[in-house]
């Protein structure tokens, strides 16, 4: 999909650093809206942004192990941990938020979800529930089973969950759209990216976990003018439209 003019009339104002090869780490619940946002900033700056995707849990072990990463872009609350261990720079700059959603597949039967009693049902009449593997280092995975035990329904619900793995690779909305699982939970973001599944609604309120995606800059960033650069085009108005395009909403 082919990036708005104004788009990236915006981004080639941002940047003036040389060309470089900017080393990005990046959730997975925001690579659609990356996706569209980072070939324009490319193009305008001359930079070459290798970006690597996986849920914040599996990226910050590769991080702390020594892999090389100019900007990190995933939750606000492991970047505020990153920054209080010293190793990205002070001052975050938060990028979107987004919720978990609820999907079927495109075409199937839509159960009612409106609420929580009626989340509760639709759970238990489904053959399969699908959701992030916590060993995946998905942080929605945690709080879905949480939700399940809120609900009282935990032991009904664990025969029947299908798990997948996370990253671009090895998402829920695969597992839904392939009919390996009937009712897919995960952040809308990622569900919508899919256009074999239905989003059907979002997790009540009472139940909803809303996370803020953030970006900072590595304190042993080799390209820091460049990264710095990409995170104000990712915060530039012209943005907006597009993160909520993905089911992101900009703060």
């Amino acid at each position: 999909m082919r990036a708005p003019a104004a788009v990236i009339a915006l981004l080639a104002a941002t940047g003036a650093a040389p060309a470089a090869e900017i080393n990005a780490f990046i959730s997975t619940a925001i690579k659609a809206a990356t996706d569209e946002l980072l070939p324009p900033f490319e193009r305008a700056n001359g930079h070459t942004i290798r970006a690597t995707y996986a849920p914040s849990g599996a990226l910050i072990p590769r991080f702390e192990r020594g892999e090389p990463v100019d900007v990190f872009l995933t939750d606000s609350t492991a970047i505020d941990g990153l920054i209080k261990q010293g190793k990205i720079m002070p001052g975050r700059t938060d990028l979107a938020r987004t919720g978990i959603g609820i999907a079927v597949r495109k075409g199937a039967p839509k159960p009612d979800v409106s609420s929580a009693e009626a989340l509760r049902r639709a759970l238990l009449a489904a053959k399969t529930v699908g959701h992030a593997a916590p060993s995946g280092g998905s942080i929605t995975a945690a709080h879905i089973m949480r939700m399940f035990e809120k609900l009282g329904i935990a032991a009904e619900v664990a025969p029947k969950v299908k798990l997948a793995a996370g990253g671009p690779q090895g998402r829920v909305s695969v597992l839904v759209s392939s009919g390996e699982a009937e009712i897919g939970l995960q952040q809308v973001s990622e569900l919508l990216s899919n256009p074999e599944v239905e989003v059907i609604g979002m997790l009540p309120a009472e139940l909803q976990q809303i996370t803020i995606y953030s970006a900072g800059v590595t304190a042993n960033a080799r390209e820091g003018e460049a990264a710095r650069a990409l995170i104000k085009a990712l915060t530039a108005p012209s943005a907006a439209p597009i993160y909520k395009a993905k089911g992101l909403d900009p703060p």
